[in-house]
């Protein structure tokens, strides 16, 4: 996903691949019920996530990538976005977007964001959803530095982090390196 020979079509293939097997594991040990269905031959009981619903807040534009391929598990998922950008020159994260379900406080979300780097936009986005009254928040990145983990975990040490990779560290311009 990472090799600079790595095309477009196929990094976003691979984008929505991990993501769908990540959604996996941020969601594992939500609670589950058994319902009872109907197949064409007999009725049989399976499990559903119990209780609340789900919501997937992509941080814009990035991290829309990943929402086919969570949406692939948990299709009855409601998505909302929250739109920050870096500010190149303080790195500062700033508010341009936001449009969640109306019942956003009802409902497990998962914030998603395929880079943490400094952790300043994830935080923020963070922030911004506790205002708007969510509660049970994860977060989940393709990559992530080990400076934004630790500026999310004393930003927000409620909310629980999933990452594909650690990198090293960031470099002078607050890039994963």
């Amino acid at each position: 996903i990472r090799s600079k020979e790595t095309g477009s079509k196929d990094f976003r293939e691979l984008v929505e691949e991990v993501s769908m097997l990540m959604a996996y594991e941020v969601t594992r040990d939500l609670s589950t019920e058994e319902v009872e269905i109907e197949t064409p031959i007999c009725k049989t009981k399976c499990k559903m996530l119990a209780g609340k619903k789900m919501a997937i807040v992509p941080i814009l534009r990035a991290g829309l990538g990943m929402v086919d391929g969570m949406l692939k598990l948990i299709p009855a998922a409601k998505v909302g976005h929250v739109g920050l950008y870096r500010d190149e020159e303080t790195l500062q994260p700033v508010e341009y977007f936001c449009k969640l379900p109306q019942d956003i406080a009802e409902r497990d979300v998962i914030v998603v964001d395929p880079m943490l780097a400094t952790g300043g936009s994830a935080a923020d986005a963070i922030t911004m959803l506790k205002k708007r009254g969510a509660k049970n928040l994860r977060l989940m990145c393709l990559i992530s530095s080990p400076e934004g983990i630790e500026f999310v975990q004393k930003a927000h040490p409620d909310v629980d982090i999933y990452v594909a990779g650690i990198d090293e560290k960031l470099n002078e311009h607050g890039y994963i390196v």
